[in-house]
């Protein structure tokens, strides 16, 4: 449960750091997931803060893992990207992304690109595959608002997933010749990986990929007032659909093997966002 007491003054600290530090906000935020580090490189005059430099962000709980926000531009588009998530698995929390979104929304960024890697539930989208996110499962059922008052938590998840980005997005790709699927992800807890009986129950509900993220994010983003695009590498085919055995190493394999292609796809797709007149109104 956000304790909005103690996260409120967090937040209004952050957004004076931001403004201080890069002036006005970029008009997208980009949460960067397994496999699509990569579009960092892209990112012209980029400047670099770690989280722990911004008190309403997830601090690192290991040694080692980046863990920044990168402010800079892709083509003539403006961008923030996040080097790091905070996952339910590692606490049991779901509100781990809660201070950074509302930080960003209130920084002035309108819109959320989130991307991750993901397992496929379908023999048409095998490893590699790209799979832009139309609507999500929360298999588990729970929420980051809990807790929250008033009618504003009664958010509305009709148009989680914004159909005018997805279909830019879908342009983006046509014109490259690039094949990107559209389908329903499915978010469970982990960090255990599914079993075969949940993967068919999944599949009966309607899900093409699944996954340990992005869900939590999304319904923060929306109560935050943010416009939200979702973006799935599948880095495996689920459990029970194929013979090999899951694993984390095999997931960031897989990444790595299929990131340069995801992240560069991921930059024309935010260079070219500066045409999109709804997001610079």
């Amino acid at each position: 449960m956000i304790d909005n007491k103690t996260l409120d003054p967090k937040i209004s600290e952050t957004v004076d750091k931001l403004q201080r530090l890069f002036g006005a906000a970029p008009e997208v935020a980009v949460v960067l997931g397994s496999g699509w580090a990569g579009a960092v490189d892209q990112v012209q005059d980029g400047k670099h803060l770690a989280y722990t430099e911004l008190p309403a962000f997830p601090q690192p709980k290991v040694e080692g893992h980046v863990n920044e926000i990168v402010v800079g531009r892709i083509g003539e588009q403006r961008v923030v990207m996040l080097r790091g998530r905070a996952h339910t698995y590692e606490s049991g929390d779901c509100t781990g992304m809660a201070g950074a979104l509302r930080s960003l929304a209130r920084w002035g960024v309108k819109a959320l690109v989130q991307t991750n890697a993901s397992g496929s539930l379908r023999g048409h989208m095998p490893p590699g595959s790209l799979m832009l996110i139309t609507d999500h499962i929360n298999a588990p059922q729970r929420s980051p608002l809990i807790g929250e008052q008033g009618s504003h938590r009664f958010v509305d998840m009709s148009a989680a997933y914004d159909a005018e980005l997805r279909h830019h997005a879908l342009g983006v790709a046509r014109g490259q010749n690039l094949v990107v699927g559209q389908g329903v992800y499915c978010w469970a807890v982990g960090p255990q990986f599914e079993t075969p009986a949940e993967i068919r129950m999944f599949a009966a509900w309607g899900a093409d990929a699944v996954g340990m993220s992005t869900v939590p994010e999304t319904i923060l983003a929306r109560h935050a007032g943010l416009r939200v695009m979702g973006l799935a590498l599948i880095t495996n085919m689920a459990a029970g659909l194929s013979g090999e055995a899951l694993t984390h190493s095999l997931t960031l394999q897989q990444a790595q093997l299929s990131g340069e292609r995801a992240s560069a796809y991921l930059g024309a797709v935010l260079s070219s966002f500066a045409t999109l007149p709804s997001l610079h109104a």
